[in-house]
């Protein structure tokens, strides 16, 4: 039995999930006419309350294309430390949409004072056009930021004249966390992304949402992207499943990740304060995360070597707390082997 602690992008389909696939009514996205499609897209931007969706493969060209309808070349987005659109999604920023990045903040978040000091101000330094924010944030071990935290922010961005952008792709999981909907989380935004096939458990799939002008843009970039889709209603459908099934599990999710930080810290080792799904831990005393990880494989426990003091675990459907012990036992082994 392996137990899949990297990411909650392992996720296998359910059965359930396989045979709404199978029966999934469809036609040409291109042409816009494959029901399934549609239907996602006008739940989801209901859902998250704005006027249209699209939907997208994934999560990088969601913020991707959601980056080139708010920047042109040389201008510059506003993240936060650490930001997925600036590590994590090859260089797209600057490949595709000519834009830079400058990092505000610690631990992937920031405050409105953070966003005024950092605009630009003279012809000869880059055009700052966007603040982006991500919710949960992956580097700062799935923390949710705060609603009153984004609505100062976003306020001091629209004072600023600046678009606003939300990475979304575990916003699922910052909305069971923090007891506040989608919907609110995304309404100073405008253009937000969401993953359906993280924490939600579709095997594909993203969507951008926003006005109906921005979507019309987004569709056109998607296009130039090889984003198109023909009978994409079979993974629309699995999304749509995923939606409406396996949201409120996510607090099973969390409190797996909790159940798992709580051991870890029995066994000496220091770990990040857990908000949602995400775990963060230093391995045992004089040993490195990559030695940690190969061991934990071995032993049939899979986790990710972040950085060069910390592994990640995350948690997800296909992990009970059953498995959650097995991986507590396994890295309870690695700690007291010499």
């Amino acid at each position: 039995m392996t137990i899949d602690l990297r990411s909650d992008t392992v996720t296998k389909p359910t059965r359930a999930m396989r045979e709404v696939m199978m029966n999934a009514e469809v036609g040409d996205d291109i042409y816009r006419e494959d029901p399934e499609a549609r239907a996602l897209e006008e739940e989801i931007a209901a859902h998250l309350g704005k006027e249209a969706a699209l939907f997208v493969p994934s999560g990088t060209m969601a913020n991707q294309i959601a980056m080139q309808l708010h920047l042109r070349p040389g201008d510059e987005v506003l993240v936060g430390e650490h930001a997925h659109i600036v590590l994590y999604e090859s260089g797209a920023l600057g490949g595709l949409a000519g834009a830079q990045a400058r990092a505000l903040g610690k631990g992937g978040m920031f405050d409105a004072d953070d966003v005024l000091a950092s605009i630009s101000r003279n012809y000869y330094e880059p055009r700052t056009r966007l603040v982006a924010m991500e919710n949960t944030h992956n580097r700062g071990g799935g923390s949710v930021w705060p609603l009153a935290r984004i609505q100062r922010v976003a306020e001091a961005a629209r004072t600023a004249g600046l678009a606003l952008h939300l990475d979304g792709a575990r916003l699922w999981n910052a909305s069971v966390a923090s007891g506040h909907s989608e919907a609110a989380f995304a309404a100073p935004f405008d253009t937000v992304s969401v993953c359906f096939s993280k924490g939600l458990g579709a095997p594909v799939g993203s969507a951008i949402c926003g006005s109906k002008e921005a979507i019309t843009g987004a569709l056109r970039i998607r296009k130039m992207l090889g984003g198109g889709m023909r009978q994409v209603g079979i993974l629309a459908s699995a999304c749509r499943y995923a939606m409406k099934h396996q949201r409120a599990r996510l607090k099973e999710d969390h409190d797996n990740a909790r159940a798992l930080a709580k051991a870890l810290r029995t066994l000496g080792l220091v770990v990040s304060e857990v908000e949602t799904n995400i775990v963060l831990f230093t391995p045992p005393l004089g040993r490195t995360p990559t030695e940690v990880a190969e061991r934990a494989r071995k032993a049939g426990v899979l986790l990710s070597p972040f950085g060069p003091t910390q592994l990640r675990a995350v948690t997800h459907l296909d992990v009970d707390a059953v498995r959650i012990q097995r991986a507590v036992d396994v890295l309870a082994a690695i700690s007291e082997a010499r």
